[in-house]
């Protein structure tokens, strides 16, 4: 099925221009460009053009926001004319009555007659229109491709009643010594999970950029870096231990280096002691408190996580964002010494980027999760409900990305772009989901996923180390 119909291409676009609002909103608070525009609707006596660059800032932002009015109007009337649902018209409508508001706020901000708190509000009434618009997209896709009985009827977490898969590949062990160590080394080196290393390194950096200061040093980075990398291994090394018997029984984890006997379980556990060892060593050379979230990085992914929250609740993703979001606390920590706000607020968006990313996987899995016995969102409540989920998660990483660009100094330009046009893309691949509905569309949105986070990241780092 394609995307033909026009409707959820102009609420996506509208939803969108909100954002892209919000954003250029909060990089012209930022960069304080409403001072070199302070009349209204444009600057020196209101009807004059800027006389300098950060001006031209703050005219550009006013022009989009008659540009997404029109789009907002254009959404709502299309709603009402073709009889849409009552929860879609009602989301649209409750955006276009604030919309004006907003617009009132804003000259009263530009002007310099508003208040802080009036900032505030500008800020919060920006972000309930974007939810009414991204709403009204969510529930039309949902009424338009979902069903409401595609979640099984009963579900038994657990996999002791279930025998490991018939064709599970034999490891493949060779005799000659040097590719028998090229083998081995190779299957210590997936216990370490090296696919997740680089984007939780890259939180970590992002953090340190952010952090700035004194205390980004050579040393800090290079510790830091090598550490989280460690402590990344530590935690797959035991997430691999404790799920040897699982990995058997589903497809896609039936080739580990522990399902397949191809490393001796105590070499493993060893191995992994060794790896957080060293990790909270070098944390500790940093400061205490970057040993310590270390420490507890570890202890979550592969005792909370992988033990308690994957096996036993539906809500485990979600809950395991923790995992994700601490090398955001320690690549700060290390840095300041102390958890500030611009970590929080960093480990906050992956956070809520874990669930929107990871439930894409959790549906191109379904089967193989259900035949593992674990209550991932698809196997429990269905993939309608699922692709609702990812809708909203989506909507609240953009959220906090956009306050983060807020509050962080350092963000400017090449962040705003980012976080645009990659959550655009990262959108436009979750509504290809609602109407395609295969393993090959949810992969398209993890792989998404992992470009917006990763763009994101990176553009963190630059501008806060070159801007």
């Amino acid at each position: 099925m394609s995307v033909s119909d026009r409707f959820p291409a102009l609420l996506a676009a509208t939803a969108m221009g909100v954002y892209l609002l919000l954003i250029v909103g909060a990089a012209t608070s930022v960069t304080e460009a409403t001072a070199a525009c302070t009349a209204w609707p444009a600057c020196g006596d209101g009807l004059s053009l800027p006389t300098e660059s950060a001006g031209w800032v703050a005219l550009g932002h006013r022009v989009l926001a008659v540009v997404v009015g029109l789009l907002v109007l254009a959404s709502t009337a299309l709603a009402f004319r073709r009889s849409e649902s009552r929860r879609v018209r009602g989301a649209l409508a409750v955006a276009l009555l604030l919309y004006p508001a907003q617009a009132g706020l804003g000259a009263l901000v530009a002007v310099g007659s508003a208040s802080a708190t009036a900032g505030l509000v500008h800020l919060l009434v920006g972000v309930v229109i974007f939810g009414g618009t991204l709403a009204a997209l969510a529930w039309w896709l949902e009424a338009e491709t979902g069903s409401a009985d595609d979640a099984p009827e009963e579900f038994e977490p657990g996999t002791d009643h279930l025998p490991p898969v018939e064709d599970a590949p034999e490891p493949d062990i060779p005799t000659a010594t040097l590719p028998r160590i090229r083998a081995t080394a190779g299957a210590y080196f997936r216990l370490m999970k090296p696919r997740l290393m680089w984007l939780l390194c890259l939180v970590a950096a992002a953090a340190m950029a952010l952090a700035g200061g004194a205390g980004f040093t050579p040393y800090t980075v290079a510790a830091t870096l090598v550490g989280g990398s460690l402590a990344i291994g530590a935690s797959g090394t035991f997430n691999h231990v404790l799920e040897r018997d699982v990995d058997k029984r589903m497809q896609r984890t039936s080739d580990r280096p522990l399902a397949t006997d191809l490393v001796p379980l105590w070499n493993a556990v060893a191995f992994g002691l060794l790896l957080a060892a060293l990790s909270l060593g070098l944390f500790w050379t940093i400061n205490p408190l970057t040993a310590a979230l270390g420490l507890a990085a570890i202890l979550f992914y592969s005792v909370v996580y992988t033990l308690i929250l994957k096996p036993n609740t539906v809500q485990n993703t979600v809950l395991g964002g923790a995992a994700g979001a601490l090398p955001a606390l320690i690549g700060w920590a290390a840095v300041t010494g102390e958890i500030g706000g611009g970590g929080l607020l960093l480990a906050l968006v992956i956070f809520l980027w874990t669930p929107a990313h990871f439930y894409n996987l959790a549906l191109a899995y379904k089967s193989d999760y259900e035949r593992g016995g674990f209550p991932m969102m698809p196997v429990v409540h269905g993939e309608t409900a699922t692709r609702r989920h990812i809708v909203w998660y989506l909507g609240a990483t953009l959220v906090a990305a956009a306050v983060l660009a807020l509050v962080a100094d350092p963000l400017g330009g090449l962040y705003a772009t980012v976080a645009v046009i990659l959550g655009g893309v990262f959108l436009w691949a979750v509504i290809r989901l609602h109407y395609e509905r295969d393993e090959s569309a949810a992969f398209r949105a993890f792989h998404a996923s992992n470009a917006y986070l990763g763009c994101l990241l990176f553009a963190v780092v630059f501008d806060a180390l070159w801007f």
